[in-house]
């Protein structure tokens, strides 16, 4: 207790991380007081009993209720999260995208734009379908086409301002801004999904032995999610010696940390962009409804857990693939003098590298589908719906990864002014850098 007292008061001596620490705190408080502004010629009241199950449920999460309440950020950020992917892929795909990818700071900053103008395409096409999918008829008071015309633009505006929100936060604050949006979203659901959940087991459904097993079981799926973010294989790396002059340089042994998870979050968000897809056609087109189409719209059957999981897996290989480049991470330590003991430099080297990363990848890609589908497992096992979706998938990963990032960061700026870090021994492990080569470190969110 002592210790963590005095990491408190150091994190208030150093002017530059308390002032960052206020202006994430700012920027959020703005951001939770608009998710309870209302879209104009929406009546609340007639929203109040308006429950959101499954897919629904999961993006109403991430927007912090704003989706169910018809906020003026009812969109929340996953307009500009489904732009970035996009982009993402056509630097995959695209040669002009590619290059852009390589022109540095001035190709970051055209693809930064093309990502905005893009977000602001999505959120017209998603604005319009929720104006006239998820609010009722009861609950309009104002005359189409007015209402649609008016929700449109001002829930745009609404993602733009998140947008920017969250950009303040990366720039004036401290974590990754759009992801510490997205985490603020969560946590306010926890507290409501919990204390519904206590209400149900109470009522005669377990009662407190119940409610003790299901904390229990999430402090250990807790645990478990943070060993898969945070497990890396270290590959040792020697580096030849040089003397220049009197000084010594090289001669020491580093270590390449590949992430069991390089991928972070995003097979998930991939797979779940895709999953979405049926759920869009029984909205749309209700013609088309079908068993199979209902059964993959619906998050808790095996036909969607099943398919969830395969796709999990394959976007595990797919990102993983393209984010850690082998032959990349093989030159660079070939030019910097540096090599694997036991392993000839070059081709060879980039094939052990591989083969390393496959190896890692296969338990990593199938934990990573475990966690996604954990929710719909503790919904069958009679776990409250808003509850549930704590105990796996994008939720909890989100969690455990921005709060490890967020304490990375504040731990940097406590060791470079010369205090002793958040832990009491060691220092927090996680997206360290690569020393031979770029990709080893998981995207953030």
């Amino acid at each position: 207790m002592k210790k963590l007292f005095t990491t408190l008061s150091n994190i208030w001596k150093i002017e530059d991380l308390r002032v960052r620490i206020l202006n994430t705190l700012l920027f959020l408080l703005i951001y939770r007081i608009g998710s309870f502004v209302v879209l104009p010629g929406v009546n609340p009241v007639a929203l109040e009993n308006q429950e959101r199950e499954g897919l629904l449920g999961l993006l109403n999460m991430f927007a912090g209720g704003s989706f169910s309440r018809a906020s003026i950020f009812a969109l929340g950020v996953m307009p500009y999260i489904s732009a970035s992917i996009v982009v993402q892929l056509l630097g995959i795909a695209v040669p002009y995208f590619q290059k852009m990818q390589k022109e540095g700071e001035s190709g970051r900053k055209k693809l930064n734009q093309i990502t905005r103008y893009l977000t602001v395409a999505i959120t017209f096409l998603q604005a319009t379908a929720y104006a006239r999918t998820q609010i009722p008829a009861e609950a309009r008071i104002m005359a189409e086409p007015l209402f649609s015309i008016s929700s449109m633009v001002i829930l745009t505006a609404g993602t733009l301002f998140v947008m920017w929100l969250g950009e303040k936060i990366t720039d004036k604050g401290i974590g990754n801004g759009i992801s510490l949006i997205i985490m603020v979203g969560i946590i306010a659901q926890l507290p409501g999904g919990l204390v519904a959940e206590f209400q149900a087991r109470m009522g005669g459904n377990g009662g407190i032995i119940a409610i003790v097993a299901e904390l229990i079981a999430l402090f250990f799926v807790v645990v478990f999610t943070i060993l898969i973010v945070q497990g890396v294989r270290r590959i040792p790396v020697q580096y030849a010696k040089k003397i220049v002059g009197n000084k010594q340089y090289g001669g020491v042994r580093q270590y390449i940390p590949l992430k069991v998870n390089a991928a972070g979050v995003m097979p998930i968000i991939f797979a779940q962009a895709i999953m979405f897809i049926p759920l869009s056609i029984v909205q749309f087109f209700p013609n088309a409804q079908g068993s199979f189409l209902t059964a993959l719209s619906n998050y808790t059957s095996w036909q969607y857990n099943l398919l969830f999981a395969f796709l999990i897996i394959a976007f595990t290989f797919f990102y993983t693939a393209i984010t850690v480049n082998p032959v990349q991470m093989s030159d660079d330590m070939k030019k910097n003098g540096g090599f694997i003991p036991g392993v000839k430099p070059g081709e060879t080297t980039g094939n052990y590298i591989d083969d390393v990363i496959s190896k890692i990848t296969l338990p990593g890609a199938v934990f990573l589908a475990i966690i996604a589908i954990l929710p719909a497992i503790a919904s069958l096992l009679g776990v409250n719906s808003n509850f549930a979706h704590f105990y796996g998938g994008t939720s909890l990963l989100i969690l455990v990864g921005v709060v490890l990032d967020t304490l990375q960061q504040i731990e940097s700026h406590l060791l470079m002014r010369h205090y002793d870090g958040l832990m009491k021994t060691g220092r927090l492990r996680g997206r360290t850098p690569v020393t031979t080569g770029a990709g080893a470190a998981g995207p953030a969110i």
